[in-house]
């Protein structure tokens, strides 16, 4: 707190611009969690990027104690990749609450705790996300979360996979008409559906490599290995199950256009 004193009495004293006090601010803003987390609280104010806590491997006191000061700076917070005892706790430290509710999608792994009142803001950003199988929702569901927490309005369409290549283009046809500005491809297996929708479409596509598949290109190599060798001109490909990556990519692309 002393660096953020001593920027905004700089400010006050006319001996920085407001625009070298925002950029120190920015640079200055990490909030400290005990000894165990030091958290960029302003992540999304510098870069348009929501902060995420990844639960995986943390003990679910320590993540309840990173929630609250979430919580207390930004009015939200959200859990990706929790577990069983995280989710427990959480949901027993706010039953009942008052203030804040909890919002949890299975599919995605990720909960959203957040003051009642509180609402995402709109940015204008629209987006596509598809799946070649059901296997690849969760994936595409966190890829969701994520875009729709930066102010995005996300479109879904689900199982569109190149064995039956027929069901992709009603529903592909339908989010070009509805205006989107990226789409998201989740595949597994050899991860071919991403070359061809971007061999479809006149947008940017972010592939994401599912970790689905076995054999010699098992856990989503073979699907990377597709994806980054595609001879389709405007995809981007995020690593094996990045759900969050290809979320907030999408996120800030569709709402830098929106601007």
């Amino acid at each position: 707190m002393d660096n953020i004193r001593e920027i905004l009495n700089r400010l006050l004293k006319k001996e920085c611009s407001i625009e070298e006090a925002e950029k120190l601010l920015r640079a200055n803003a990490i909030e400290e969690v005990g000894d165990f987390a030091k958290l960029d609280i302003f992540r999304k104010m510098r870069t348009g990027i929501v902060e995420v806590i990844y639960a995986e491997n943390k003990k679910p006191e320590v993540t309840l104690d990173i929630i609250y000061t979430f919580l207390k700076k930004n009015r939200f917070a959200i859990v990706s990749r929790y577990s069983e005892e995280i989710i427990s706790l959480i949901s027993k430290e706010f039953e009942n609450n008052e203030v804040y509710s909890v919002n949890i999608n299975e599919l995605a792994n990720i909960l959203i705790v957040k003051d009642k009142s509180y609402k995402f803001e709109k940015k204008g950003g629209k987006i596509g996300i598809v799946t070649a199988g059901s296997s690849d929702i969760p994936v595409a569901e966190e890829a969701k979360v994520i875009a729709e927490s930066m102010g995005c309005e996300v479109l879904t369409s689900y199982d569109l996979g190149i064995a039956g290549i027929h069901r992709l283009f009603t529903p592909l046809s339908e989010m070009i008409k509805k205006d989107i500005q990226v789409i998201v491809v989740c595949a597994g297996m050899e991860g071919t559906l991403p070359g061809v929708v971007a061999a479809l479409v006149d947008i940017p596509v972010i592939g994401v490599p599912i970790s689905s598949g076995y054999g010699l290109g098992e856990k989503g190599i073979g699907a990377l290995t597709t994806m980054l060798q595609s001879c389709s001109p405007g995809l981007l490909v995020v690593n094996i199950d990045n759900g969050f990556g290809a979320g907030a990519s999408a996120a800030l692309i569709a709402n830098k256009i929106a601007e």
